[in-house]
């Protein structure tokens, strides 16, 4: 027996998310804000954790909102909404740091330092806190597609597979960027030994 996509979901909260982007493609206003509403905690906290706290998460968020509810009709599975806005939400953080980079180099932009504080949770253990100050000081020395592939991977804990698919590469380009990255990590953590 098929389900319904109209019908709530087990927890009760609200149509699936296919049926609010198919009511989303027809072009109902209530079904694209739902998917707002569901979805833009998840990607604020993305954005915020791969920009490392810059100012410009809000306009990523609004950004990757806008792409995706414009192009809706591209996505194959209505139900794959929230991993298909993430890759958005990733892919655009990659294209914003390049482009951040850039202006930097050309002496348009000042560089933000990263502040770990800011990023890393009160409630994590000790030893995972010191991890991701670890991982957050390096950021900025990275090439941006190392940079969001490592947060993909150390901060937010997806599979390679999962980040492939999240930043549009493929597996090996993947594991090069990380292996690439990780290094960097660990002459970091060597460095700071000595």
């Amino acid at each position: 027996m098929v389900a319904d996509p109209l019908t709530p979901t087990r927890s009760g909260s609200g149509p699936t998310d296919a049926a609010l982007v198919v009511a989303a493609r027809a072009g109902e206003g209530w079904a694209q804000e739902a998917l707002y509403r569901r979805y833009a905690r998840m990607a604020f906290g993305l954005s915020h954790r791969i920009l490392a706290g810059r100012e410009d998460v809000d306009d990523l968020v609004q950004d990757a909102f806008v792409y995706a509810l414009n192009r809706l009709d591209t996505l194959e599975n209505p139900q794959a909404f929230a991993s298909w806005l993430g890759s958005i939400v990733t892919r655009t953080a990659g294209k914003r740091l390049r482009h951040h980079r850039l202006l930097v180099r050309l002496g348009i932009r000042h560089a933000e330092p990263i502040d770990p504080a800011t990023l890393v949770s009160k409630t994590v253990s000790p030893e995972v806190a010191a991890e991701l100050r670890t991982v957050y000081t390096l950021l900025d020395s990275l090439p941006a597609s190392e940079r969001v592939a490592l947060v993909l991977r150390r901060v937010e804990g997806m599979e390679l597979t999962e980040i492939a698919s999240s930043m549009g590469l493929s597996l090996a380009t993947v594991k090069r960027r990380l292996a690439a990255a990780e290094r960097r990590l660990l002459a970091r953590k060597g460095a700071s030994y000595v």
